[in-house]
């Protein structure tokens, strides 16, 4: 995902952070400089998801406008190595259990 705050912000003529942190506070969420300033940048290490709510409140967007997806930063999926593995969906082969109490160990 990538944090798009400074763009919805200026796209409402916000342009400081500190703007963003004074109005923010008004709200009832007080963001320390350090915190903001990651925000702001670009590279946020939490968002909480009532911080989020009052930002999407305070610039009038929703979170789509604030997180941006990006597949193709995705990992390619690694190939199983089991032959007998199948698909999802795909039904599997179900051994039968022994008729005595006991489990077999496992394989």
């Amino acid at each position: 995902m990538k944090w798009n705050l400074r763009l919805a912000a200026a796209n409402r003529g916000i342009w400081k952070a500190s703007e963003l942190q004074r109005m923010l506070a008004e709200r009832g969420v007080v963001i320390s400089a350090g915190k903001m300033s990651g925000l702001w940048s670009g590279q946020p290490n939490t968002v909480k998801l009532d911080e989020l709510d009052v930002i999407c409140a305070v610039l009038g967007c929703g979170v789509e406008e604030l997180l941006l997806p990006e597949p193709e930063r995705l990992p390619e999926p690694t190939p199983v190595a089991d032959s007998r593995a199948t698909a999802v969906g795909q039904p599997r082969a179900v051994a039968p259990r022994s008729r005595t109490s006991r489990s077999l160990p496992p394989r």
